[in-house]
């Protein structure tokens, strides 16, 4: 070794593998992305109601009809009935035929607890194909 000289030393090597770990970030968080709008994108709840774009009359073979006026009244195929009364059809319905439809027709000034409730009795009757009417838009 000579006076005044330094010894150089190989630097770093490079490194020639691949860093796998940013491609595993960025996938977990396309997953969790994924997660948590595959159930936003599945529902059809249509909030708007009363007037609907592209709303037909179903095809469905055998279905009830239940209406609901402003004030409350209740209709089961358009004749009206008590809570009992539309309990003990729904109930009859249910048992003649257990695919049957229920055609929910609700004025746009029904609160939605007498809605719920109504839907409620059909379900306890064992009819759980609930169908929301409404007006074609303008």
């Amino acid at each position: 070794m000579a006076f005044g000289r330094l010894e150089r030393s190989e630097g770093p090597r490079p490194i020639s593998d691949i860093n796998m770990t940013p491609l595993v970030d960025v996938m977990l968080v396309l997953v969790v992305i994924l997660i948590i709008t595959a159930p936003l994108m599945a529902s059809s709840l249509r909030l708007d109601l009363p007037r609907a774009e592209g709303t037909q009359p179903s095809d469905a073979p055998k279905f009830v009809t239940i209406g609901i006026e402003a004030g409350g009244r209740t209709f089961f195929n358009d004749q009206p009935v008590t809570a009992e009364q539309l309990a003990q059809r729904l109930a009859e319905a249910a048992r003649q035929a257990p695919d049957t439809e229920v055609q929910l027709r609700a004025d746009k000034a029904v609160p939605y607890g007498l809605v719920v409730q109504v839907m409620g009795a059909a379900q306890k009757a064992g009819l759980n194909r609930v169908g929301f009417v409404a007006e074609p838009g303008s």
